[in-house]
């Protein structure tokens, strides 16, 4: 029987060097990228006691632990409760970039506790050192100023009871953040952070923001035509301008790049409210046209580890017009789906089945993908390749122990072994499913170990004579 030898795509998402020179470009005495006010933007005021709150939780999920010689503050094992379990997406990006800019600054905050005598001289119980820690960077972030209040928000007596805490230290802890920053010699606090961690702040602070069009809802010169009225001019560059413009991107047609201090603007208008554009990391864009390239207008799609929802929606719009069935592996609740086809409905996909099953519990000889001739796979990776952690995080589902990862600027080698392994056991499973005619193996990370050798070394089965489908390698570093 004649077999057609098969390709196997590798992607790596990567920054342009464009972007990696801006970081060596930085002068020393610059101010970090969270202390830069974007256009428009007014002076920060603090946030609303609810996010302290969650950032302080999932700051206690995150923290570093420290051996019992070198604790100097115990943060208690207990949660805080939260009265508010908000699904808003603004509300929980300012939670966890709060927590993120406190894990990073963790052993200097707890430097700064000490020094004003605020430890251990405070009766505050050991539970609600998390928010101590993450209130006390947003009041050092707003350099002390007060922070106003909402008169639309129920007050919360713990978030109270830390303000009027850090309040009445309030020129001992300016006193003792002046001299941390003396000691090392630093105009500010960001200064001290590791310059690998600093780098990966100012690409996220100059990236920018990427938005595919759902063209079952509206045709790309509609949108050109809507953004045109709203006042957005198209350019070819957006890198570096502070108008309201975009730009079509080079490598996918249907995405649309944007500087990254409009996104709250963007968030207002009806294209990005109706799902007619849809932010989402370029990676992944990259990731639903390889595969559409790869089809013919049959052909049914397997795709494994999608993170985000909007990556599967991108892919059934991108084959709307083919007879092709998407099929959406690792769904574990089925409680989940009602909401996911009530998303895809809003969304206009029609062509989407999802499996319970994990993926390396689906026999490649399964009746229901015999059809399949491109397998998608986005296998959990360190994700040191992302910029914003943050918006991967939210955006792609992904842990939260990415943070820790960043804000020490790598991953450990257990950590990155313990991927490998996993990412060449999905690799090599997807490889055993015999009419599947390509594999799109996608990551979103720096690491060889998790990405070219990978590959090599799934590709090394079939030398060693084991019965795989035959494939060669086609690797396409795209940069970001």
């Amino acid at each position: 029987m004649l077999h057609a030898t098969s390709e196997l795509e590798f992607s790596n998402e990567k920054n342009t060097e464009d972007i990696a020179q801006l970081a060596s470009l930085a002068l020393s005495s610059d101010p970090s990228p969270s202390e830069k006010s974007s256009p428009g933007l007014p002076e920060k005021t603090g946030y609303p006691d609810s996010v302290y709150v969650m950032a302080a939780n999932i700051f206690q999920g995150i923290r570093f632990e420290k051996s019992p010689e070198q604790v100097l503050i115990k943060y208690g094992n207990e949660p805080l409760r939260s009265l508010l379990k908000s699904e808003d997406e603004a509300f929980q990006r300012s939670s966890y970039e709060l927590a993120f800019s406190a894990l990073k600054f963790q052993d200097i905050l707890e430097t700064i506790l000490i020094d004003s005598s605020i430890f251990p001289s405070t009766t505050i119980p050991e539970h609600l050192n998390s928010l101590i820690i993450v209130m006390l960077y947003d009041f050092q972030d707003r350099k002390f100023q007060a922070r106003l209040f909402s008169d639309n928000e129920e007050p919360i007596a713990e978030v109270q009871e830390v303000e009027n805490l850090l309040n009445s230290f309030k020129t001992k802890l300016a006193a003792a953040l002046a001299r941390c920053r003396i000691k090392h010699d630093a105009l500010s606090i960001y200064h001290i952070l590791p310059e690998t961690v600093r780098n990966q702040e100012l690409r996220a602070s100059t990236l920018p923001l990427y938005a595919w069009i759902n063209t079952c809802k509206i045709s790309p010169e509609d949108v050109h035509c809507s953004l045109k009225k709203k006042g957005y001019n198209k350019v070819k560059s957006v890198l570096h301008i502070d108008d309201k413009v975009y730009a079509v991107d080079q490598h996918c047609y249907d995405v649309l790049i944007f500087p990254s201090h409009l996104k709250n603007d963007l968030l207002n208008i009806d294209l990005f409210k109706d799902y007619k554009l849809i932010f989402q990391d370029k990676s992944r864009s990259l990731a639903v046209h390889s595969v559409r390239a790869l089809l013919n207008m049959d052909d049914d799609i397997l795709m494994v580890n999608t993170g985000s929802w909007y990556t599967v929606a991108h892919m059934s719009i991108l084959t709307n017009n083919n007879t092709s069935k998407i099929f959406v592996c690792g769904v574990k609740s089925q409680a989940k789906d009602p909401d996911l086809k009530k998303l895809f409905t809003k969304m206009g996909c029609k062509n989407i089945e999802i499996l319970h099953e994990t993926f390396l519990n689906i026999e490649s000889k399964d009746h229901r993908l015999q059809k399949v001739k491109v397998i998608l796979l986005l296998p959990h990776c360190s994700g040191l390749g992302v910029s914003n952690p943050v918006e991967f995080i939210l955006n792609e589902h992904e842990d939260t122990g990415l943070l820790k990862d960043f804000s020490q600027g790598g991953t450990s080698e257990d950590k990155l072994h313990i991927l490998a392994q996993q990412q060449y056991e999905q690799l090599t499973h997807a490889m055993k499913f015999a009419k599947a005619q390509a594999v799109v193996y996608c990551t979103c990370s720096v690491y060889p170990e998790e990405n070219e050798a990978v590959v090599k070394k799934a590709l090394e089965l079939q030398d060693l004579g084991i019965k795989v489908q035959p494939y060669s390698e086609t690797h396409r570093r795209q940069c970001l």
